[in-house]
């Protein structure tokens, strides 16, 4: 098997698969009971989330456990807006947001909120500016992401919240960092975001785990109520499995960061060079993108096609957002991808263990579908 579909998920790591295990036959115990094993199961989930914390140059009280990042968003994006929202009724946002953060925007749309969706310029990038112009004394929130999922665009998250925040301090700002998080080095603090979302299945922890990093003094409403878990803002007996898993992988992960992304890196550069070569094989992702995710568009032919040709291969990519089942998500045309380009739009994602090798295998079955399959 050729895995090129990190953007999707990754493969749990040996540590988190470890952590995981101990925690459901050993350390088993609900970190809300008052004994022993209680205490246990508490203690080993207070280190997790130290290490997510420290990750992000953030302290442990700053972090909040979720079933993943679509949760995490879903509460920073309500639970600010039902905290801050009573008076000021305007979000502004990127056009390009994952579907848990956009579908989040339509549903707030319905109940009341202005939603303005600012687009990157011609040349395909965003400029701070256009943020600022789009905020005004009745924005709640602004929420931009950090890495585009399906593009790996990199976003100017940094210099967007501290321009706005310099002329709208009281403006929440909210980042979706999860193709970012322990790929780039970033931290809550130079990013200038009130609220980060995180989640596990990306950086080699498991599924159905994620985090939510609040900022001391941000005020966020709980979505779900309960027994007062996570302080009450995410009620519910804890995945301490998922999140010891999560926490596990996080400090497998973070002394590499700088050589996993020059490894990325490199694979970009392979696949780039690789499919140079190929009539019709247009890169869609810019040379300044992340190393992680390289978007191309294979020669007009349909991303489903070549996807399942190159699955006959054992070769696994993918046609876009794995949360969009394989729907155009509209954000390729933001980026002035439209048409047969946006239809035969590919998606490739790497990890520490992709190849080179794997890449040039990828890129002559990829040339041998384009030139043997119909449609």
């Amino acid at each position: 098997m050729i895995y090129l579909d990190n953007a999707a998920t990754t493969k749990p790591c040996e540590a988190a698969i470890a952590a995981v295990t101990e925690m459901m036959t050993e350390n088993f115990g609900n970190p809300s009971s008052l004994h022993r094993a209680g205490l246990d199961a508490q203690l080993a989930m207070d280190k997790a989330r130290k290490i997510i914390a420290s990750a992000l140059g953030a302290d442990s009280s700053n972090i909040i456990f979720t079933s993943g990042a679509t949760e995490s968003s879903n509460l920073a994006i309500r639970g600010a807006c039902a905290a801050y929202g009573r008076k000021r009724r305007k979000i502004v946002a990127s056009s390009v947001e994952h579907a848990s953060v956009d579908e989040t925007l339509t549903a707030m749309e319905k109940s009341g909120f202005e939603i303005v969706r600012v687009s990157p310029r011609g040349d395909g990038k965003f400029y701070p500016v256009d943020f600022l112009n789009a905020c005004d004394d009745n924005t709640v929130l602004l929420t931009m992401m950090q890495v585009n999922n399906e593009t790996g665009h990199i976003l100017p998250v940094k210099e967007t919240f501290a321009t706005v925040k310099r002329k709208f301090p009281e403006i929440i700002t909210h980042s979706d960092c999860v193709q970012a998080f322990m790929k780039l080095n970033i931290s809550a603090k130079t990013l200038n975001a009130d609220l980060i979302s995180l989640s596990g299945h990306k950086v080699h922890a498991p599924k159905g785990v994620g985090a939510l990093y609040i900022k001391k003094g941000i005020r966020v409403l709980p979505l779900v109520t309960g027994g007062k878990q996570e302080k009450g803002i995410r009620s519910g007996t804890e995945s301490v499995p998922l999140i010891c898993g999560f926490g596990a992988a996080v400090e497998s992960l973070r002394p590499t960061i700088a050589s996993r992304y020059d490894h990325a890196a490199e694979l970009k550069n392979a696949l780039v060079d690789a499919v140079s070569g190929i009539d019709g094989v247009t890169v869609n992702s810019p040379e300044d993108s992340s190393p992680y995710i390289v978007n191309l568009s294979a020669a007009g032919k349909r991303s489903e096609i070549i996807l399942h040709y190159l699955e006959s291969f054992g070769i696994y990519v993918s046609s876009g957002s794995a949360c969009s089942k394989g729907q155009q998500s509209g954000v390729l045309g933001q980026f002035g991808i439209h048409g047969k380009s946006a239809d035969s739009a590919l998606r490739v994602s790497f990890c520490e263990d992709t190849t080179v090798e794997e890449i040039k295998i990828f890129a002559e079955k990829l040339h041998e579908g384009i030139n043997s399959v119909r449609g």
